[in-house]
C-alpha cells in the first residue's frame, strides 16, 4: 500500500468516527475536520478549513489562551498544562446555537518533539445534559418546600395527605388511595413506597382496568408452562416480582370478582399458586390499592367482595380535588412550566394575570392531569414568555364565558358591595395594605386575596386613601 492509498484509507477511518474531530495549526487555524464535525457544528469542510478555532466560541478556551506573556498563543502549546487537555464546554454552531460537548485536546508533535498542531475531539453530550437537568428537577421535586416526594402542593389539605403518607409508610398494612381521576393517586402510592422501609425493594404497578380477566390473573399471579395455549415458559407474576417491596394495584374496583377471591387469600396467608400450578409461592409484599369509584356503593350492589374491601381498607388516604385546593394551582403551573421548558427548549415564564384568573376559577374536572394537559397544549400555541388568554384551550374560555353569562349576581352587603369584597377592603385597611396579614384576618390564603383584588378591581392605593 503506497502513501496515497494510506492517506485515502486514513481519511475514511477518520470519517467513521462518531465524535467531531479537527486538527488545528500552531496559529489557531483549523486545518482539517471530519464528517462528524460537520454534523455537530453545521460548518462544511470548505467553510471550516482556514477558519480560526476561536470562531467556535468555546467557553473553556479563555482559560487556555495566553495574554501576551509568551510567544505561544495558547497554553496548550506549553509544557505542564496536561490538566487543560480535557474539559466540558459549550461550542457555538454555525447557526449561532450552542451545543454542550466533552472536548479532548492533544498536542501533535513531529519527530523532533516540536509542536505542529493540536488534535481535538468533540463529543456531543446534549442528551447527557438533558438527563442531568431531569435528575435535578426530580431532586427538587423530592426536596421542594412546595411538595412532598414528587407531589406538588402546600395547601392544608395536601399537608394532611403528606402526614397520612408518612404514617402509612411506617406500616406494612394495606393502603387504599381514593380520589377523583387525575388527582395524583399514583404519585401518592409511589410516595408511600419511597417514604417507607421498603423503598430499596421493588415498586410494582398494575392497572386492573387495562386487562381482561385471564390476562390479569396471569399478570398478578404468574403462570406455569403449559397452563394455557401460548404459555411456553414459566411466567413470574407481579406479586412475586414485588417480593420485599410494594405492589400497587390501580383501579382496584375493576378487578373481576373471581380474582378478588384469590387476591383475598394472598392477603390473608401471603401465599398463592401460579395459574396452572399447585406449588405455593410465599411472598412478603405490602399492597397499595387505588380507585376513583365508591367501593361502599359497589358492596351494596354485590360488585365487590365485602371481606376484600375490609382487608384492603386499612389505611385510607384521600386525594383532594384541584378545585378544593385552588391555592396550589400557581405552584403546579410553575412546576409544569419548569418541566416543559426543559423538554421543549422554550422559555415561557408565566401566565398573564387574566390567564391565571381563569385557571383559578375553572373547576378542573380532570384535576391535576387536566391541568398538565392544558399546559402541554399551551406549549404548542404560545411562544412566550407570557401565556395569554388566546393561548388557552377553547374549553377553558368557553366554560368561563358560560359561567359568567349564567351565574347569578353577587349578593350585596349593606354598602351595596359583595360581602367578600367589603370584608377584604376592611382587612386591607386594617393591615395597612399588607395582603398576607389581610389573608390571616380573613382566614384565607394570599392567593385568594390576590384573586379577589383582581376580581373586584381593588387598588391598594385607593383603598388606603379613603
Amino acid at each position: 500500500m503506497d502513501e496515497h492509498e494510506i492517506n485515502t484509507f486514513w481519511k475514511k477511518i477518520v470519517n467513521t468516527i462518531n465524535d467531531g474531530l479537527m486538527f488545528i495549526g500552531t496559529d489557531g487555524t483549523i486545518l482539517m475536520i471530519n464528517q462528524a464535525f460537520e454534523s455537530l457544528t453545521g460548518y462544511r469542510a470548505d467553510e471550516a478549513v482556514g477558519m480560526s478555532c476561536l470562531s467556535l466560541g468555546c467557553d473553556a478556551c479563555e482559560h487556555t489562551l495566553q495574554t501576551g506573556r509568551t510567544s505561544a498563543w495558547c497554553k496548550l502549546f506549553e509544557e505542564g498544562h496536561e490538566d487543560m487537555k480535557k474539559c466540558r464546554c459549550l461550542v457555538r454552531r454555525k447557526d449561532g446555537s450552542l451545543v454542550p460537548v466533552l472536548k479532548n485536546a492533544s498536542v501533535f508533535r513531529d519527530e523532533r518533539d516540536n509542536a505542529i498542531g493540536v488534535v481535538e475531539t468533540l463529543t456531543d453530550i446534549s442528551e447527557i445534559e438533558k438527563l442531568d437537568r431531569k435528575i435535578q428537577v426530580l431532586s427538587r421535586q423530592c426536596e421542594s418546600e412546595n411538595g412532598f416526594l414528587g407531589i406538588v402542593g402546600r395547601s392544608s389539605l395536601m399537608q394532611e395527605v403528606y402526614e397520612m403518607i408518612r404514617k402509612a409508610a411506617k406500616s406494612s398494612a394495606p393502603v387504599i388511595i381514593t380520589g377523583e381521576s387525575g388527582t395524583g393517586k399514583e404519585l401518592a402510592a409511589n410516595a408511600v413506597h419511597m417514604a417507607g422501609p421498603r423503598k430499596n425493594g421493588p415498586f410494582i404497578q398494575l392497572n386492573c382496568a387495562a386487562l381482561n380477566e385471564s390476562v390479569l390473573e396471569s399478570e398478578i399471579f404468574g403462570h406455569a408452562k403449559g397452563a394455557f395455549t401460548g404459555a411456553v415458559t414459566d411466567h413470574i407474576g407481579r406479586f412475586e416480582g414485588a417480593h420485599n417491596g410494594d405492589f400497587f394495584l390501580d383501579e382496584i374496583a375493576d378487578i373481576p370478582y373471581p380474582i378478588q377471591t384469590k387476591l383475598l387469600r394472598v392477603l390473608e396467608s401471603g401465599r398463592f399458586e401460579r395459574v396452572g400450578d399447585i406449588t405455593p409461592v410465599k411472598v412478603d409484599v405490602r399492597i397499595i390499592t387505588a380507585t376513583n369509584r365508591n367501593l361502599e356503593d359497589m358492596l351494596k350492589n354485590n360488585e365487590f367482595r365485602q371481606d376484600l374491601f375490609f382487608r384492603i381498607n386499612v389505611i385510607p388516604i384521600h386525594m383532594p380535588t384541584l378545585r378544593e385546593r385552588t391555592e396550589d394551582i400557581p405552584l403546579l403551573v410553575n412546576e409544569f412550566i419548569g418541566r416543559l421548558n426543559m423538554e421543549t427548549g422554550k422559555s415561557i415564564r408565566r401566565l398573564s394575570h387574566e390567564a391565571m384568573d381563569l385557571f383559578m376559577s375553572y373547576p378542573w374536572p380532570g384535576n391535576v392531569r387536566e391541568l398538565k394537559n392544558t399546559m402541554e397544549y399551551v406549549y404548542v400555541t404560545s411562544d412566550g414568555p407570557t401565556v395569554e388568554l388566546e393561548d388557552l384551550p377553547g374549553k377553558l374560555t368557553q366554560t368561563a364565558l358560560k359561567k359568567d353569562s349564567s351565574g347569578s349576581p353577587e349578593p350585596l352587603g349593606q354598602t351595596g358591595e359583595p360581602p367578600d369584597k367589603a370584608e377584604l377592603i376592611r382587612a386591607l385597611r386594617q393591615t395597612g395594605g399588607n395582603q398576607t396579614k389581610a389573608a390571616g384576618i380573613l382566614g384565607i390564603n394570599r392567593v385568594t386575596v390576590w384573586n379577589r383584588m383582581k376580581k373586584y378591581g381593588i387598588d391598594i392605593r385607593k383603598v388606603m386613601s379613603h
